[in-house]
């Protein structure tokens, strides 16, 4: 109840822009329950749009040397996909983390009137994701990285929304058994994706699994957006 409670009260108030550089909007997403900072590479309304999340300390980067930026900017650019990177309010507390990247969601449906999301989380971030993926009825597709088991109880719940894992197999942080025992939990439909030799940060694979998680996610996006197209 205290939880349902939290979630009941926790509202964005104010959307403050900051700035601009190359096109990225600097933007704060001002809550009842403090700042939430956050980069926003814009789309046209009417276009699916991606949150990424961190790990447990946070960030907006992402893992691999700016994974998180770099693959906005192609989504953006090349797909008209809009993404918002996201800085937890309280990094590595698990619960208020899933209601900021709810939050996140509400936003973009809301007030930039994208009406598919996908969610994309790394290492703690995973687990984040799958939550808030499995809460949101605006989530159209999950991304979970990297990620650790903890918090992902609700796996199953992602359906019928699609999940995609990925892991690197030297992963020195968190094994990659933790994405094979996500995906045994998860309904279908679903996917997982090892990367021999990689490591947590999954930089000595960073070609291929940009070109894995861009291409799923402007696949799983497109098809989710098919229902929306005859709408006004």
């Amino acid at each position: 109840m205290a939880r349902q409670k939290q979630q009941r009260e926790f509202v964005l108030e104010k959307v403050t822009v900051q700035g601009a550089a190359d096109g990225v909007e600097e933007v704060l997403l001002e809550t009842n329950a403090g700042p939430l900072p956050a980069r926003l590479h814009p789309a046209a309304e009417g276009r699916a749009a991606v949150v990424w999340v961190g790990g447990a300390g946070g960030g907006l980067d992402g893992p691999a040397w700016g994974m998180y930026p770099r693959l906005a900017s192609q989504l953006a650019a090349h797909h008209g996909i809009a993404s918002l990177r996201l800085h937890y309010r309280h990094p590595n507390y698990y619960e208020e983390c899933v209601l900021d990247t709810l939050l996140a969601v509400q936003y973009l449906v809301q007030q930039r009137r994208h009406p598919a999301v996908a969610l994309v989380g790394h290492s703690f971030g995973g687990a984040v994701v799958v939550t808030a993926g499995a809460l949101s009825p605006d989530v159209a597709a999950v991304v979970a990285m990297s990620s650790q088991t903890y918090g992902t109880d609700l796996a199953p719940k992602v359906s019928p929304r699609p999940l995609l894992l990925v892991h690197g197999t030297a992963d020195e942080i968190l094994p990659d058994t933790c994405s094979r025992s996500i995906y045994q939990r998860a309904q279908q439909p679903k996917e997982l994706k090892l990367y021999p030799g990689c490591r947590h940060g999954l930089d000595e694979c960073r070609d291929q699994v940009d070109a894995d998680v861009v291409g799923w996610l402007t696949r799983q996006l497109s098809a989710a957006l098919a229902p929306h197209s005859g709408r006004e």
